[in-house]
This record gives structure tokens, C-alpha cells and sequence, in this order.
């Protein structure tokens, strides 16, 4: 079976070497390199760099909207392409050129949190299960129908890295799964997604990242955990703006201004909120690195308030 793998960020690259491990992968196809690090110079993606090491031929087209882009794909006869967080829409008439179709590795329990930021986006709503599809592609966005699946709980402290880690694994699990029943001549059963439940990941934006200290605290949190490591939730505390690298919701009653600094010492910051307050543990100055609020403090006496 011939298989094109189509992929970019580290999200992909477990996928990617688990359809490499008992299958044909003829291609590689990720994103153009783009500039990156201090001197902005031209940087593979990680699927790239993984992809070379394996010795696999790399193609990295801008889009598919050239017919040559298009023909270049079809020339490989491709018998399934699997496609992991690639980052480009793929047209109909790209679909269409697999005789197995395309598959896709989705990070949510479809069709909850379609779209681009479903890891992040099921911790900021609080949720407490997730997991992974592997699903065959349609033309609309992450609509198609579900061949695999599997559920995992979502931590109750774990962040929006540490659950992207572990979906990167699963989804490799899940696709060496399907990837091994066809081998074995077994399609897997394709279920419709249901039309209830349906809910859209955006694409996380720099500006979500600075938090209100008008919300309820547990809101806070959980966007304090979704957003590390990117884009890091930040706040002005104490005047000062910091990077939020873990909080916890402190259910508390109090009638400060949001915002307001209700106690800091070696416990953490506790910062009053819309409801309860936020209890900020670990923390980064601008040009500095993540450290905790009791050492934050040695330097901020000023704020210590309390314990």
C-alpha cells in the first residue's frame, strides 16, 4: 500500500512514524520552511526533519490551487493519504485522487471541537474527557465520517502541552490501528458524526492571552492551563505584567476590585476575580524565566501580604 503523509508541526511527527513503521511511505508532504529563532532564518518543520531522517522524499507546495501541484500528488499514485494537522485545505479534487481516500488524525472527540485548536480549546471549557479520530476526509471541515476512536480522561491539573503530548501519541495508536486492519484487507466501519453536539476549536489568537480579572476565577485557571505554553495566559499584578505558567481557582467570597491582590506569600498570589480569586503559583517577568510566586515575592516584598 503506497501512503503519502501529509504533516507539519510536532503534533504529527508520532503519526508519522508509526505509518512509517509497517507501511510504504513514498512521500512527505509539510509546509514551506518558514523563518524562526532570533535570526529568523529558514527552518524546517519537524515533520520535515523527521521525514528526512527516514530517508522519505519530502514536498512542501504553498497550495494545492496549481494543477501541477495537484498532478505532482497524482503522479505518486498514492493508495491513502493521511494527513495530521498539515495546515492547508485540501480541495475535492486533492481528495479525490486516493483510491483508499484520505484520512485524518483529529485531537477531539468528533464532532465536538472541530476546527483548528481542539486541545486547547476542550481544557478552556473545562471539559473532562477528550481523545482522538481517526477520520476519513471530506471537503467540509472536519465533518467526515469517524473510522476510529478513543477517550481519555483530561487531567485536572495538566496543561495544554502536556495533554498535546499525550494526543500526539494516541493519535500515532489509533492510526497504526486503522492503518493495520487495512493491511490485513478489514476497511474500517465508517460512523457518521452525529449532527447534535457539534462545537468549533478557533485558531488560538496572542490577544486571548491576557486574562480579565473581571471573569470567575475558575475560567482563569482553566485558560491558564489551555494556553501553556502558547500563548501563555499574562496579567498585571502588583503593576507589573506577568506571564501565568500555573494557577488554581480558589473558591473564595470577597467584595475587592477584580484584581485586587488578596494575600501572597508562600502558597502563591491570590488575585480577587469577578467570582472567588486566582492563586498564581508559577509566573515569568518579561526577559525572565518561569518561576515560582514565593520567589517572585523575595523580590517584590512590597505585595507580600499575609502568609
Amino acid at each position: 500500500m503506497r501512503i503519502v503523509f501529509a504533516g507539519t508541526p510536532d503534533f504529527a511527527v508520532p503519526s508519522l512514524r508509526a505509518a512509517a513503521n509497517r507501511n510504504e511511505v513514498v512521500a512527505v508532504y509539510t509546509q514551506p520552511d518558514r523563518p524562526a529563532g532570533r535570526g529568523r532564518g529558514l527552518a524546517p518543520s519537524p515533520v520535515k526533519r523527521v521525514a528526512q531522517d527516514l530517508g522519505i522524499p519530502v514536498y512542501q507546495p504553498e497550495n494545492f490551487r496549481s494543477a501541477a501541484a495537484r498532478d505532482e500528488l497524482a503522479a505518486l499514485a498514492p493508495d491513502l493519504l493521511v494527513v495530521v494537522a498539515y495546515g492547508l485545505i485540501l480541495p475535492q479534487s486533492v481528495l479525490d485522487i486516493p483510491a483508499e481516500g484520505c484520512w485524518n488524525v483529529h485531537a477531539s472527540l468528533l464532532p465536538r471541537w472541530r476546527g483548528a485548536a481542539p486541545i486547547q480549546r476542550a481544557i478552556q471549557a473545562a471539559d473532562t474527557r477528550t481523545g482522538v479520530c481517526l477520520m476519513r476526509m471530506e471537503k467540509g471541515l472536519d465533518t467526515g465520517p469517524v473510522l476510529l476512536s478513543q477517550t481519555i480522561d483530561i487531567r485536572a491539573d495538566e496543561t495544554g502541552g502536556q495533554l498535546h503530548d499525550r494526543l500526539a501519541e494516541l493519535g500515532a495508536q489509533v492510526l497504526a490501528d486503522g492503518l493495520g486492519l487495512l493491511r490485513g484487507g478489514l476497511r474500517p466501519q465508517a460512523q457518521p458524526q452525529p449532527d447534535s453536539g457539534v462545537t468549533y476549536a478557533h485558531k488560538l489568537d496572542k490577544a486571548e492571552a491576557k486574562l480579565d480579572w473581571n471573569r470567575p476565577a475558575i475560567e482563569l485557571a482553566n485558560k491558564v492551563r489551555a494556553f501553556n505554553p502558547w500563548p501563555m495566559a499574562e496579567a498585571v499584578i502588583g503593576g507589573e505584567r506577568l506571564r501565568l505558567h500555573a494557577a488554581v481557582a480558589v473558591p473564595r467570597e470577597h467584595d475587592a476590585e477584580p484584581g485586587t491582590i488578596l494575600a501572597a506569600g508562600r502558597d502563591g498570589i491570590d488575585v480577587a476575580c469577578g467570582e472567588g480569586s486566582l492563586r498564581v503559583r508559577v509566573l515569568q517577568r518579561d526577559g525572565g524565566k518561569a518561576i515560582t510566586a514565593a520567589d517572585y515575592l523575595n523580590g517584590r516584598r512590597d505585595l507580600v501580604i499575609g502568609g
